[in-house]
């Protein structure tokens, strides 16, 4: 260990730009045995990890890292799958840059520890070598467990609380699990086989999935309660936040997750009647994206890879303050995208169609107590811009639920997500529970991870509680 004075950085290698940028595969590499132990063995194995305590699974990481270094990798895997449901993902879509490696102690001038692409290479040598097997729970509980959404934070849940020994029922509105996995982040970041193979181990481990269920309209709240000894709710945040500028309307004016969902299907092969049309599908026009988070960062690299003439990423704050990470911007930049800083869209031109996009020039102002800049208009300073389509990735919020699964006593929070209790998830409703994004608000999935299993838990704990009174 320790090896990083005199052992550079070295990620996996990337497709070169002009070529990725033509397809949807994923576009890094992994690494070679000899490489990933390379790279492992340049953790300093400090006394205080930064990487685990910025990590919101608190991942092992420097003792994995070390495991991998030695060339211990089934030992490794063990380590790294306690307490990540799923490292394959998470190797792959964390932003590692503002997580575990963005606060690794190894001074800068030497770079961090490829941590991320680490964890891809440990749990890739496990599938490849048989050491991920399905769920085999020590006995079964007679408890029964209903979780309604299955994303990141619905399947980490279902994982623990099989393990525990409990019959657990997915239920999800779409036809394949997954969530945003599935059909919100795109190909080249994460290839839909990955998700589908953990899919498969979680059915072979007993969970038992109904797809195409939409609790609210194909089953009730009400009747999940009734068949079920406790009920997760986890559906995630899918209502796309608008903007209030004129002519919003137009045709091929439209939100980035349904534009990213009919990307993905198309991709699985599933006929998608928009995408064909061109209502969802940049093939051939001018793109602006308006937004500055990671799901604006896929709308613009699918949009790429659609054929478009041009794209463009318009953020009304300026790069050092753009939420999304670091790395995606860089891969946007190499495949063509242009980017457009403290600009904001004024309002929207067309006839039926979208045609142009007026943008006000915008600046920040110095900094108040709390240390947060404004965004101001630059007065007099605003230009049109062409445009035959335009994405709005402006965030996610919740969708009612209380009127969706018509069940008022659901209390929400102040920003319109469930209401739990902090240590025990339990919402408003007796035995129903909350977790992920509807209770987060939207996050990454590495939080929604950390929530399901810390649900999971809670939800144990209490039908252990529960079963001793009973007694």
């Amino acid at each position: 260990m320790l090896t990083f004075p005199n052992t550079p950085q070295h990620y996996p290698d990337v497709a070169p730009a002009e070529a990725r940028k033509h397809d949807y595969h994923e576009i890094y590499s992994d690494f070679d045995p000899a490489e990933a132990a390379i790279q492992a063995s340049r953790c300093s194995q400090c006394g205080i990890p930064f990487c685990q305590i910025h990590c919101p699974l608190q991942n092992n990481i420097p003792d994995w890292l070390k495991l991998t270094a030695e060339g211990r990798l089934q030992e490794a895997y063990a380590l790294s799958s306690a307490t990540n449901t799923f490292p394959e993902i998470c190797g792959r879509i964390c932003p590692q840059d503002r997580l575990c490696e963005g606060n690794c102690v190894i001074e800068k001038g030497f770079n961090s520890v490829t941590i991320g692409a680490v964890e891809k290479y440990i749990t890739e040598t496990a599938f490849a070598n048989g050491w991920v097997t399905p769920i085999a729970p020590a006995r079964d509980s007679g408890r029964s467990v209903g979780i309604i959404g299955a994303g990141p934070a619905g399947l980490a849940a279902a994982d623990m609380l099989r393990r525990f020994g409990h019959e657990v029922h997915v239920y999800d509105r779409y036809d394949r699990s997954g969530g945003l996995l599935m059909y919100g982040i795109p190909n080249f970041k994460l290839e839909k086989d990955i998700v589908l193979r953990r899919h498969h181990l979680l059915v072979q481990g007993g969970i038992h999935f109904h797809l195409d269920c939409a609790v609210g309209q194909d089953i009730s709240l009400a009747e999940l309660r009734q068949k079920h000894s406790t009920v997760l709710i986890a559906t995630g945040v899918y209502r796309s936040r608008d903007m209030e500028i004129p002519n919003a309307s137009l045709e091929h004016v439209v939100p980035a997750l349904p534009y990213l969902t009919a990307s993905n299907r198309a991709g699985l092969g599933d006929a998608v009647a928009e995408y064909d049309s061109g209502v969802l599908n940049a093939a051939s026009k001018e793109v602006i994206v308006i937004g500055g988070g990671d799901t604006a960062m896929d709308c613009v690299r699918t949009a790429v890879r659609q054929g478009a003439k041009k794209v463009t990423c318009l953020y009304r704050r300026d790069r050092a303050n753009m939420p999304g990470s670091r790395r995606e911007v860089k891969n946007a930049e190499e495949e063509g995208v242009q980017f457009m800083w403290l600009c904001a869209p004024k309002a929207f031109v067309g006839q039926r169609r979208v045609e142009q996009l007026l943008v006000q020039r915008m600046r920040l102002s110095a900094h108040d107590a709390a240390g947060r800049q404004s965004v101001l208009p630059v007065e007099g300073e605003s230009f049109a811009l062409p445009c035959d389509m335009a994405i709005k990735a402006l965030g996610f919020d919740a969708e009612d639920l209380p009127v969706m699964f018509d069940a008022p006593e659901l209390t929400l929070n102040t920003y319109g997500t469930l209401a739990v209790d902090a240590k025990s998830f339990e919402t408003s409703l007796p035995g129903v529970y909350g977790a992920g994004d509807i209770v987060r608000g939207a996050s990454l999935v590495v939080w929604a991870i950390r929530d399901g299993r810390d649900a999971a838990n809670a939800m144990h704990r209490s039908m252990v509680a529960q079963q001793k009174l009973v007694a």
